[in-house]
């Protein structure tokens, strides 16, 4: 009850602390999104040209060194990788496009549902569908084999490169590009929002907050421990929305997202389950990067090339909808990640050989 007690009140600490960011400037539902803040920051640093959405967000550094600097308090702190980096790095870049196909990570999903975005339902389907069949193989024995440990100061690494961010987003070089209007142009202070990047890795990182582990946790175990906390983040956020009058209940003009139910529900689902190959949502792989784990680092890594890819080739979505082209690499990132989870699920190959032998 102790636990429950505390991810309960974690959540509604995000919640809260998320709707206020919008208060301070953030793009309404977007008081923490995590494709989003990294697409951005993809953009400031010339990865894509998307002139719109190019900021260095320095929420998404107060997370890495949030959960950098309570992991070492705490003696968590572990420099280890190795396992599998380069499909790592494409499930990476696989699950970014998914979620620019809906237009946000599981967060801003459930922050979405928050403020009145009904076709965030339509994610929530699809992201819990994603999960299941990940599921599927996991029982199967999917794995992406173990990591090593690795020297300290490779744990290091990433968190370092997040204070050079900082020290970029706050001397704004003229070769670091910065929106002048769109999304990327809508921020909360500097200083609050790394002050609020802070609390939430530290939060995040205490309580091994999840998305996918809540659902897949869920299926698996009927464990609802991770998952009580995006409830909690769902419930705040509702309160801080109706109080600030952002609440917006509907499907129609809803802010950076389209109402195409069946591709937000497909672009979820591909980001769910890529996200339960890697062993955790695009928040956690952040969380995990500020410990010292660098096969998050390389997810990371993944996300950041994803985001580029995504707008260099028209394939996130707008407020229009999703593009032709945005469809069709959803459907071949689908065949990717099943061919990635069959070939690493290890009672399946094993019959598969057995049979070719025979």
């Amino acid at each position: 009850m102790k636990e429950k007690k505390g991810i309960i009140f974690a959540g509604g600490l995000i919640g809260i602390i998320s709707v206020l960011l919008v208060h301070f400037g953030n793009p309404a539902n977007m008081g923490f999104c995590i494709a989003c803040f990294l697409r951005d920051i993809s953009g400031a640093l010339g990865f894509h040209r998307a002139d719109v959405v190019q900021y260095i967000r320095p929420e998404i550094i107060g997370l890495v060194l949030g959960a950098f600097l309570l992991s070492l308090k705490n003696k968590e702190f572990a420099s280890k990788g190795g396992s599998s980096p380069f499909t790592r790095f494409m499930l990476g870049i696989v699950v970014m496009i998914g979620a620019l196909m809906f237009l946000g990570c599981p967060l801003r999903m459930v922050l979405r549902l928050a403020g009145g975005d009904l076709n965030a339902l339509f994610g929530i389907a699809g992201y819990a569908s994603g999960i299941f069949v990940g599921v599927q193989f996991l029982n199967k024995g999917f794995n992406l084999k173990r990591n090593y440990k690795m020297p300290t100061i490779e744990g290091y690494v990433f968190p370092s490169v997040n204070i050079g961010l900082l020290v970029l987003l706050i001397a704004s070089p003229a070769f670091i590009f910065f929106s002048e209007n769109g999304p990327g142009s809508l921020s909360a202070p500097i200083i609050i929002s790394l002050i609020a990047g802070l609390v939430v890795g530290g939060i995040a990182q205490k309580t091994r907050m999840c998305m996918v582990g809540g659902i897949r946790d869920m299926i698996l175990f009927k464990d609802s421990h991770l998952l009580l906390g995006f409830i909690s983040i769902f419930v705040f956020s509702l309160i801080g929305n109706l109080f600030f009058g952002f609440f917006n209940l509907g499907f129609e003009g809803q802010p950076i997202a389209h109402n195409d139910g069946l591709w937000n529900f497909l672009g979820m689902a591909l980001a769910g389950w890529g996200s339960v190959l890697l062993g955790g949502c695009p928040l956690r792989q952040l969380i995990l990067s500020g410990e010292g784990n660098t096969d998050s680092v390389v997810t990371v890594m993944g996300l950041l090339v994803g985001a580029g890819i995504a707008h260099n080739f028209g394939l996130a979505s707008s407020a229009a909808g999703p593009t032709v082209n945005g469809k069709i690499a959803v459907a071949i990132c689908f065949v990717f990640v099943g061919v990635i989870s069959y070939f690493n699920s290890e009672s399946l190959f094993k019959v598969n050989t057995k049979v070719s032998a025979k």
